[in-house]
C-alpha cells in the first residue's frame, strides 16, 4: 500500500502536542510569521497540511521530530512521544519572549 497522510489525524494530533506545550495557534502564526492565524486553524481542522518547511519548524518550535506530528496510514517510524512540559528554563524564555513581542507591539 502506498504511504498516505491523513490530514484530520495530523491536525488532532497537532492540537494534541500544541496543547501539551501550552502553545497556541497566534503562538505558532507568529513563530512562522504567517499572515493570518487562520492557516493553523486549517491545520488543526485537517482542511491544509502545513508545508515540509513549516512542518520543519514546527518540529523545532514543539520539540518533536516530524514523523510525531505526522499520521498517515503505515505503521510509525517514531513510537508515541510522551510530551513532557517544559522545563522552568525554557518556560522562563518562553515568558521573556513574550514581554519582547509585547513591548514591540506597543
Amino acid at each position: 500500500m502506498f504511504p498516505l497522510i491523513n490530514k484530520q489525524e495530523t491536525g488532532v494530533n497537532l492540537h494534541r502536542i500544541m496543547d501539551m506545550r501550552g502553545i497556541t495557534p497566534k503562538d505558532v502564526q507568529e513563530y512562522l510569521g504567517l499572515g493570518c492565524v487562520q492557516s493553523v486553524y486549517r491545520w488543526i481542522d485537517g482542511v491544509n497540511m502545513p508545508t515540509i518547511d513549516n512542518l520543519y519548524a514546527l518540529s523545532e518550535l514543539l520539540q518533536v521530530p516530524i514523523d510525531a506530528i505526522v499520521r498517515g496510514n503505515r505503521a510509525p517510524i517514531v513510537p508515541d512521544i510522551i510530551i513532557k512540559p517544559l522545563d522552568s528554563r525554557k518556560s522562563r524564555l518562553c515568558a521573556y519572549y513574550e514581554k519582547l513581542l509585547e513591548k514591540r507591539a506597543a
